[in-house]
């Protein structure tokens, strides 16, 4: 089932996610329901806060990006990532390989809005996968990129917080007006209920 992607304004976007210590029903429920959510919106990842859930859980697919290439190294071997894909990533922890290195970003929760946004080119990630299994791989290019900014989100940070002040200036006034009109609908539904 597509959910409603969360919009820059509401809460939700800025708690943290607690860890998920079962692989349940519901949260099997979920990740399929994450997956087809970020497919409808034409996305590389999203993150269980961007679909109203406060959890350490992440999804990214990042097959369609062909302008923006990735890596990976599965025990140390150089793995097709497409093979690896799509990923859900529980309780997900990185290691930052390498400087940060400049590159475009945008977000299912700001629509239309993009900036440059650093980050390290290559990470080493530790998570449990959608079956419970444990995983460990290192990524780099658009994969590392994407588990980074969902990584954020399960920790309440959105890119805007990673963005150059210019940047940020430059956006501002794009920024004021989806976060009134998020505001706007949530208290519009609060009134309702």
């Amino acid at each position: 089932m597509t959910l409603p992607v969360i919009q820059y304004g509401d809460p939700v976007l800025r708690k943290k996610g607690a860890r998920v210590e079962q692989i349940t029903p519901a949260i099997q429920q979920l990740i399929a329901d994450m997956f087809e959510t970020m497919e409808a919106a034409s996305g590389v990842g999203l993150a269980a806060q961007q679909v109203g859930q406060a959890l350490q859980l992440l999804v990214v697919d990042v097959r369609e990006a062909k302008d923006r290439p990735s890596t990976l190294f599965l025990g140390g071997q150089p793995a097709d990532v497409a093979e690896f894909m799509p990923l859900a990533l529980l309780n997900p922890q990185i290691t930052p390989l390498g400087a940060p290195v400049a590159g475009p970003e945008g977000c299912l929760s700001f629509p239309e809005l993009y900036a440059d946004v650093s980050r390290p080119e290559s990470i080493e990630v530790k998570a449990l996968g959608k079956d419970g299994q444990p995983l460990e791989f290192r990524c780099g290019g658009l994969l590392a990129r994407a588990i980074q900014h969902e990584l954020d989100h399960l920790n309440g940070i959105l890119f805007i917080d990673r963005m150059g002040l210019e940047d940020r200036l430059d956006l501002k006034p794009k920024l004021d007006q989806l976060q009134f009109e998020t505001k706007a609908s949530l208290a519009k539904k609060a009134k309702k209920s």
